[in-house]
């Protein structure tokens, strides 16, 4: 990581015809740019996908915890996968 500036980055994005922006370190940036390629997904369709599910929490936060959510899975199922190879 640099230790140039913030690892934290103000971004803004088009959600359908509302602009708005969120706040996220440059990994969770880069992370969910991997999902939407792996996804096969412009980067502003999953920001929606993300923002139509969300609650009450900002944005920001709903993104981390996607992220989050995402490599867990993703662990989860390796996991499941190497169980079933003994």
């Amino acid at each position: 990581m640099s230790k140039r500036g913030s690892p934290v980055k103000k971004r803004s994005v088009s959600i359908g015809k509302r602009k708005t922006s969120f706040t996220v370190e440059e990994q969770f940036w880069q992370a969910l740019k991997e999902i939407a390629r792996e996804r096969q997904l412009p980067l502003s369709n999953l920001l929606a996908d993300i923002d139509s599910q969300r609650q009450h929490a900002n944005l920001s936060s709903v993104i981390r915890l996607f992220v989050l959510d995402h490599y867990c899975r993703l662990t989860d199922e390796a996991a499941a996968a190497g169980k079933g190879k003994r």
